[in-house]
């Protein structure tokens, strides 16, 4: 499928790896220029130079860390005039209840939660004059079904998606769409650092613990970033102007949920 968007321009945050890099790459195949974020220079630029030669778009770097005035600003600046904005942080570490503080929070909603929304507030109003846009904000399946280990990741998550509820309905009418995608477990540096988490809780091997959590998801797997990027450039393409304000969950069917 052509989705009509060759030429347009992408800002992809922490796309050095794994979902981000897996958006990055499906909108790079689309024919997308692309303005990409982390805070790993040698990552971001061995995977842009990838994306270069494979699929022959512009590819812009941006070693920083969004979450950080200073970061934010710098990507900012680069990200002027862009189409699609793709926001991704990584995910606060997992926990229980008596573990955090007040701070430990505040960083989360400084990743999860305020990050993107400065980058929506910055950017939104361009696409509106143009009369076109795309945001796809990349959040978590503990927005539909909390999971009791990520408390941080579930309160910023569930705060980022109540502001895009509302902000989306506001800005549809000028020809710009905001989603979320909800990943359930994916093959990325992030999984792996869940999985070691229950090995050392249980005392189990990491092979052991994949096969514990593939238990409770019907696909009997972990997702790719691949298929979550072909998602993701989907919501982006000229197809999907009717869609808005959704969270699309792309879990293999972990979350049991009729709606």
């Amino acid at each position: 499928m052509d989705l009509g968007i060759k030429g347009k321009r992408a800002l992809v945050c922490a796309s050095s790896k794994g979902l981000g890099l897996g958006c990055a790459r499906s909108l790079a195949e689309a024919g997308v220029d692309l303005v990409m974020n982390a805070r790993g220079r040698d990552a971001l630029e061995a995977s842009a130079a990838a994306i270069r030669s494979e699929f022959g778009v512009n590819v812009v770097t941006v070693a920083a860390d969004i979450t950080s005035e200073e970061g934010r600003a710098r990507v900012l600046e680069a990200a002027k005039d862009v189409d699609i904005l793709v926001t991704n942080a990584g995910g606060p570490p997992p926990g229980l209840w008596s573990d955090w503080e007040r701070e430990d929070f505040i960083a989360a909603l400084d990743a999860n939660m305020l990050t993107p929304i400065a980058l929506m507030k910055a950017l939104l109003p361009g696409m509106m004059d143009r009369g076109w846009g795309r945001v796809v904000n990349i959040t978590s399946q503990s927005v539909k079904a909390p999971i009791a280990v990520l408390g941080l990741s579930n309160s910023a998550r569930a705060g980022l998606t109540g502001y895009v509820a509302g902000t989306a309905r506001q800005v549809a009418g000028s020809g710009v769409t905001i989603n979320n995608l909800l990943p359930g477990i994916h093959a990325t540096d992030r999984a792996v650092a869940l999985d070691t988490g229950v090995t050392q809780a249980q005392g189990i091997s990491m092979e052991d613990a994949k096969a514990q959590r593939c238990e409770g998801i019907p696909a009997g797997r972990y997702g790719t970033a691949d298929e979550f990027g072909a998602a993701c450039a989907f919501l982006c393409s000229q197809h999907a102007g009717f869609i808005v304000g959704q969270n699309l969950l792309l879990d293999g069917g972990g979350v049991n949920a009729t709606l």
